[in-house]
């Protein structure tokens, strides 16, 4: 009997031609059956016209004018809008607090295309993950913000901030306007530094640190590529000089975590016991983490320890010096809030220069004035979501499983229905004595499962870093150089954020 005969090089190459065709041919359909259902579930929603190519991508062009537009658009359509990039890919801006609270009262995963940009960076932390390895990373991260683990903070905090007011001060006879931004910045990452893992970086005084100039750097080029839509591809980003440039930065700022944390980890083998470290120092959250562990004995691996701390440092760096940044400029605008707050701060330290943790508690109205700012300047403009279910919200508008949604926190804050006069600087808002409001109306930290874990060590950032500063320097605005905000992943100003500023005399 003759074997049968094997199929010849042209009828293989035939039929692989025709499964690749069957596999287009499914994801072609696939595609268009998504887009399909997208694009019936969001035409319930009125929204700005849209070109039949680029959707309202090209609205958005000015970046300093983008906030403005959402805005409007927020005062024009009620609770929610679609916007489209490109013509297949729509995301719904939510405006409205009832919006908000049904999206975060879920677990939804946040948006990929939003944060994919920084995970090369920060690896896969709380900030980027879901399901159940975010619940085991919270779980064992939250006993690093215990108050017991902030308090000494405060002292390093302090005097991080004395670094940069000695700095500010050296500049005063030069009788510049101060950019505020950029030192603040360099404050708050010489602040986590010291308390994510006690590291003396002296980066406010001496910039070119390597490890300095790559945190920098790698912050600033996810800013960069986030805002040129050509660098969205990975391979013409990878291939770019500013790819090359973030790679070497990314390399760095790896290299240093990874060898801190085996030189803790080795040193805590050394003492054996945590309580001997407290003798020591301050723990810092690096001991936490490594010595973090489950009901069943099990920790971080080392991949999970660096992606928390580089996390920590990202989070804890860049949104601070722009909530920092904003809250001074705010008090440099309003000059009797200032005062006020000035008065306060008096009040409570003295002729010290040294933050103490019983003092966060009795600066009310410098608290109150710190939250009115973040309302109108909040440090993250928006948060994006991915619903891994459909979603019905109150008014019986509905959305399918993949639809993306952003939170504009930005247009929250400034919802008319919601807030007295929107666009006032009013901190009697946050009195105590004020009925209540909304509780998603103000959502500096986010809200639900997935708040800020590290809404705490901020707000004390901000209270050490606004009270020491009102106690030495006199704020006020530079004519002129109004700035021009800009989302860039947090709020900055594509001019810098300036103010003029005076010695205050001491009291004899």
């Amino acid at each position: 009997m003759a074997s049968p005969s094997l199929p010849g090089l042209p009828e293989l190459l035939h039929w692989a031609a025709w499964l690749c065709a069957l596999y287009l041919l499914y994801r072609v359909s696939s595609f268009y059956l998504t887009y399909k259902e997208l694009q019936r579930a969001f035409s319930a929603f009125p929204g700005p016209k849209r070109h039949w190519l680029y959707g309202n991508a090209l609205e958005f062009k000015q970046e300093e004018k983008h906030l403005d537009k959402i805005v409007g658009y927020a005062n024009e359509y009620d609770y929610a809008f679609p916007m489209w990039l490109g013509k297949f890919t729509p995301t719904l801006f939510v405006t409205h607090p009832d919006y908000a609270k049904a999206i975060l009262s879920r677990q939804d995963p946040k948006d990929n295309i939003a944060y994919r940009f920084i995970t090369p960076w920060i690896g896969k932390g709380l900030l980027t993950l879901s399901g159940q390895k975010w619940l085991h990373h919270r779980k064992l991260l939250t006993p690093g913000f215990h108050y017991d683990v902030l308090k000494p903070y405060i002292r390093v905090m302090s005097e991080s901030v004395n670094v940069m007011l000695d700095k500010w001060e050296k500049m005063l006879p030069e009788k510049k306007p101060v950019e505020l931004f950029h030192d603040v910045s360099l404050m708050t990452l010489d602040t986590i530094m010291k308390c994510a893992f006690s590291y003396q970086s002296d980066c406010q005084m001496d910039g070119e640190n390597d490890y300095i100039k790559a945190v920098y750097d790698v912050s600033y080029l996810v800013n960069y590529r986030a805002h040129r839509v050509p660098y969205h591809y990975d391979f013409i980003f990878h291939w770019s000089p500013i790819g090359f440039r973030f790679r070497k930065a990314l390399r760095i700022a790896h290299e240093h975590t990874e060898k801190v944390i085996k030189m803790r980890q080795e040193s805590l083998r050394q003492e054996s016991e945590l309580e001997k470290v407290k003798q020591k120092r301050h723990l810092d959250f690096l001991d936490i983490l490594l010595c973090a562990k489950d009901e069943n004995g099990r920790g971080l691996s080392d991949e999970d320890l660096r992606a928390e701390v580089d996390t920590f440092m990202f989070a804890g760096h860049d949104t601070t010096a722009c909530g920092t940044s904003w809250i001074l400029y705010c008090l440099a605008k309003y000059p009797e809030h200032q005062a006020k707050c000035r008065e306060e701060v008096k009040e409570v330290l003295g002729d010290r220069r040294i933050v103490e943790w019983e003092d966060l508690g009795k600066l009310p109205y410098t608290t109150m004035c710190i939250k009115e700012s973040m309302r109108l300047y909040p440090p993250v403009p928006g948060m994006a979501r991915e619903l891994k279910e459909p979603i019905t919200f109150c008014d019986g508008r509905s959305l399918p499983k993949g639809a993306t949604t952003m939170i504009s926190i930005y247009c929250i804050n400034r919802c008319p229905s919601v807030w007295d006069d929107p666009e006032v600087f009013d901190p009697m808002r946050f009195s105590p004595d004020n009925p209540k409001r909304h509780p998603h109306a103000f959502l500096p930290f986010s809200a639900g499962s997935r708040n800020c874990i590290g809404q705490n060590f901020a707000m004390n950032e901000l209270k050490v870093g606004v009270a020491l500063t009102l106690r030495r320097f006199s704020l006020s605005p530079v004519p002129g150089k109004e700035p021009l905000k800009v989302t860039q992943i947090v709020l900055r100003s594509l001019n810098g954020i300036y103010v003029n500023m005076e010695k205050i005399q001491e009291e004899s």
